[in-house]
């Protein structure tokens, strides 16, 4: 992220712009070049949209009504029908709204070049992974209480590539359906000059060739909800191992295995007040992490040793965002907190929007992008 982010804003500072945005979503904008991009949908969850804002100006330039659902899954009162946050790359962009299907959009014109809708799953509390791209794949997870799959698609024409399963053998029928799902986007990593698609689903971590699915390694652990996307650094992988919020923990996973690797890579284990929503960050050897009850953990990466603790006001389902010289934390009723990545807790500035922040920030330039239930914010220091 930029080094010129502003460190102060209010309704009547520093906010370039704000856009009304229809219905609800909770994905986080994606920019390219003159674009913003982001999904809403009708609350009811029959109308699914994908909309595109003009950076400078917060115009509207698309508001694509890209899918009509005739009978929505139901969802946790939680979620909204549009969560996983588009993907983006020159001239296209990739939206996704779980089993409700997928589409890739021309940035340019708006028109919609494919669509899916036969990649299903019974979501149970509403889709949340967000689509990822590499080289000329679009990759998906797909966890319900009923199936657990990773897809690989053409992104010139939507065709399935590979598929990776989940193993059944680990996800049995005594174990409850809700149990067996996730919300988690996977990340890429590099281990010995390749790169590797790293997957937190229920039950268990995997990592794999994104070329082909082949799954490379595995780490066992808990069941359901893991939500918070894995942060890597230091050779490392810091993945959430889901269950329920009290009950997440956070495992430091060493990268670099091959098969059942659960009982020689797995480093430390942070077994409370772990990150169950917010994703972490990493600076440098500090991870920052803000677990379920609102309670900012630094901790040393490689050790896993606690540095200090802070408890913060409200709760937390936007991730952190950390930029040079500073950790951005915004919690539902949209105030955001910045703080310095330093061994002591080091708060710089307090701003407060006045809509709920459900969605992370996203960062345009020297902007900060930040998407309320009703708005879209543009805020950088005024020249």
């Amino acid at each position: 992220a930029s080094d010129k982010l502003p460190l102060r804003w209010s309704e009547t500072e520093n906010v370039v712009w704000m856009t009304a945005i229809h219905d609800l979503g909770h994905s986080t904008p994606v920019v390219l070049g003159s674009q913003i991009w982001l999904t809403t949908a009708k609350q009811d969850g029959t109308e699914l949209y994908a909309v595109a804002i003009d950076v400078q100006s917060g115009e509207i330039k698309h508001d694509i009504p890209v899918f009509h659902v005739e009978n929505p899954q139901k969802k946790n009162p939680n979620n909204s029908y549009a969560t996983p946050s588009p993907a983006i790359e020159s001239g296209r962009v990739y939206v996704h709204y779980g089993s409700d299907g997928t589409a890739c959009i021309d940035t340019k014109s708006g028109e919609i070049l494919w669509k899916r809708t036969d990649l299903n799953c019974d979501h149970m509390q509403g889709a949340a992974s967000s689509p990822v791209i590499y080289e000329d794949l679009l990759i998906l997870t797909l966890e319900g209480t009923d199936k657990y799959f990773t897809v690989a698609l053409s992104k010139k024409t939507g065709d399935t590539v590979w598929t990776y399963k989940r193993p059944a053998d680990l996800y049995v029928d005594s174990i409850e359906g809700v149990y067996k799902k996730s919300y988690q986007t996977p990340v890429f990593s590099t281990v010995d000059g390749k790169t590797q698609l790293v997957s937190n689903g229920a039950l268990l971590v995997t990592g794999h060739n994104p070329r082909t699915g082949e799954e490379i390694w595995r780490v066992r652990y808990r069941d359901d909800s893991a939500i918070s996307r894995i942060v890597t650094g230091h050779g490392l992988l810091f993945v959430n191992t889901g269950g329920s919020p009290s009950a997440t923990e956070l495992w430091a996973i060493r990268e670099g295995g091959v098969g059942d690797v659960t009982d020689s890579h797995v480093v430390w284990k942070m077994t409370k007040n772990a990150p169950h929503e917010s994703s972490p960050v990493l600076v440098d050897d500090l991870l920052f992490t803000m677990g379920q009850n609102s309670r900012l953990i630094c901790i040393e990466a490689t050790t896993g040793k606690q540095i200090w603790e802070q408890l913060m006001e409200g709760d937390y389902w936007s991730s952190l965002l950390a930029a040079p010289g500073r950790i951005y934390m915004t919690n539902k009723k949209g105030r955001t907190t910045v703080i310095a990545p330093e061994r002591e807790y080091k708060e710089l500035a307090v701003n407060q929007l006045d809509g709920e922040v459900w969605a992370s920030p996203a960062v345009a330039d020297n902007a900060l992008l930040i998407r309320t239930k009703t708005h879209l914010y543009r805020i950088e220091e005024k020249k």
